[in-house]
């Protein structure tokens, strides 16, 4: 399991602090959620932030985009310093050529579906992605709760991996706790993305120790 805490829900204002917090409690990557205002109903982060970001950690940066036509990011976010770019399935009728663009700029390739999302709008691009992102809330805002359902997208996902021989990685994001934590990972999942979780609390390394023993 690997855990990627989200700076959404960190302190802007101290957000080297932040980072620098999780790293040294254990966080495995550093998940950075760009939002346009568009494609979902908040703005955050541009590729100007990851670049900001890029010397401050030597954390892997998961970059989530939530944004409308990303094919037009890809390049810039790559040239910030992102590790793997992440693009929804509903955001692009390209999603195929998009996530070859993705691997040309030289970043692992990743593919996100929404709740109402089957794993199925997936099958076409499987075989060349590098990370599946489940969404366990709508997004756009962190703090949410969990859907239970979404479990079984995970769990589908990981049949899917082992029939076909696959190598993605899953990752759930969305009302991720101790609590909600151990049946992702029993369904299959690799990364947990956490945010409020971690970031709202007096002790950010104590919440990710739990998510550990979870």
């Amino acid at each position: 399991m690997k855990i990627a805490p989200s700076i959404l829900s960190a302190d802007f204002a101290n957000l080297a602090r932040d980072i620098h917090t999780v790293e040294a409690a254990g966080a495995d990557l550093l998940h950075v959620d760009v939002m346009d205002g568009h494609f979902v109903p908040n703005l955050t982060f541009g590729p100007s932030m990851v670049a900001a970001i890029r010397p401050v950690t030597n954390l892997g940066l998961d970059v989530h985009m939530m944004v409308d036509a990303p094919g037009q990011w890809v390049q810039a976010f790559a040239e910030a310093g992102a590790d793997t770019l992440m693009i929804h399935a509903e955001a692009t009728a390209h999603l195929y050529g998009t996530l070859q663009a993705i691997r040309t700029a030289g970043c692992k390739a990743g593919v996100v579906i929404n709740p109402g999302t089957p794993v199925s709008a997936l099958l076409a691009v499987l075989p060349i992605v590098d990370q599946v992102l489940v969404m366990t809330v709508n997004p756009g805002f962190g703090g949410q709760q969990f859907i239970p359902a979404m479990t079984a997208k995970v769990a589908e996902l990981s049949a899917l991996r082992d029939q076909q021989g696959y190598t993605y990685a899953i990752e759930v994001d969305g009302g991720i706790t101790d609590v909600t934590a151990p049946a992702v990972l029993q369904a299959g999942a690799d990364i947990l993305v956490a945010g409020s979780f971690v970031y709202a609390a007096a002790d950010p390394a104590a919440q990710m120790a739990k998510l550990r023993r979870a």
